[in-house]
């Protein structure tokens, strides 16, 4: 068996332009280029998605849509190293989170960030339990299938500890049960530390793009019409200089539309930094990123719409099937560990 990395993108996001560059056409580069040496899972948390309020009546729906959003991405439903499965298809996750859960400390999870920081803002009483054993369920993601590399943010770090900590202790209580994933310092130098760019909100850009943004009037959506993105871009915030300095992080507006400009194009970012360093007009900047970003979005959504429906249910039925027995053999064993098999 070849070392396996594992990754997923949560199923019931509106993916916008900052987690299609930041994120999702970095996992796809990785599938492409690590699949000769790699066996590379990427899965769809739909488990994940319940730990935040959801519309429980369109997630099929936005499931089945992101994973045309990977296709049309480039994901290559074709490379038997590459697996494609969504989370909930795959029951031996919530079935080991119950036996993780079981040898994990109350205070073990409380002292999880995440979850201190969403409680603080909106109290214990209101917050799922599933946001607090969170981590327990992407120990299970990662331990199933005896994933080596999981690359994840700063903000993840603690998660991948718990796991690497979780799957000592069982595999010192009960034997070489578990392979333990990769320290946050080896997944950092695999990967890159910067895993992933951040795309700034149009109308502030001291802030990432995010979907939590109620106006909208910030975020670029894959699925936006063209002409109103381009109209977004033109009413993009900058600043009051008056001059475009590519290196004056002050600038964060200015850069903001630099760096769309370079990714929407596939140009290196110091060559339009050059193009239009000095320009005593944001006006042309702002222009040229409209049109870039209205041509990448008719492109992306024409690629969308000629997805293959039919090989990526193939795809996904051949994989879950082909994960279901990987991820049991897995359990069983933990099974037979804990006594709950003979």
């Amino acid at each position: 068996m070849k070392p396996v990395i594992l990754t997923g993108l949560r199923a019931n996001n509106d993916l916008h332009i900052g987690n299609y560059f930041g994120a999702l056409l970095p996992l796809i580069d990785m599938a492409k280029h690590h699949a000769d040496e790699y066996e590379v899972n990427l899965f769809m948390p739909d488990l994940h998605s319940f730990t935040t309020p959801i519309d429980h009546g369109n997630l099929q729906r936005d499931i089945m849509n992101n994973l045309r959003i990977f296709v049309a991405a480039g994901l290559p439903l074709d490379n038997p190293s590459v697996h494609l499965y969504r989370q909930s298809y795959i029951p031996a996750h919530s079935e080991l989170t119950w036996i993780l859960d079981c040898f994990t400390g109350f205070g073990e999870f409380s002292r999880m960030t995440e979850f201190k920081d969403k409680s603080a803002k909106v109290g214990t009483e209101h917050i799922g339990v599933g946001q607090f054993n969170y981590p327990a369920l992407m120990a299970a993601d990662i331990l199933l299938y005896g994933a080596t590399y999981v690359p994840v943010g700063d903000d993840q770090r603690q998660h991948i500890e718990y796991t690497r900590n979780i799957a000592e202790r069982l595999n010192n209580k009960f034997g070489e049960l578990f392979v333990v994933p990769k320290p946050v310092k080896e997944q950092h130098e695999f990967f890159g530390k910067d895993q992933g760019l951040r795309i700034k909100d149009l109308a502030d850009p001291t802030k990432k793009m995010s979907k939590s943004d109620e106006s909208g009037r910030g975020i670029i959506f894959l699925g936006d019409n063209p002409t109103e993105a381009a109209k977004k871009i033109k009413s993009a915030t900058t600043d009051s200089l008056g001059k475009i300095n590519a290196a004056n992080r002050t600038q964060s507006g200015v850069q903001n539309l630099l760096q769309i400009l370079a990714l929407t194009t596939g140009r290196l970012i110091e060559e339009v930094n050059a193009e239009y360093n000095g320009q005593e007009q944001y006006g042309p900047l702002k222009a040229a990123v409209a049109d870039a970003v209205s041509a990448f979005l008719t492109d992306f959504q024409s690629r969308l719409a000629n997805v293959d429906e039919a090989q990526l249910r193939a795809k996904l039925e051949s994989d879950e099937k082909q994960m279901n027995e990987i991820a049991n053999t897995t359990l069983l064993k933990v099974q037979k560990a804990v006594g709950l098999r003979a």
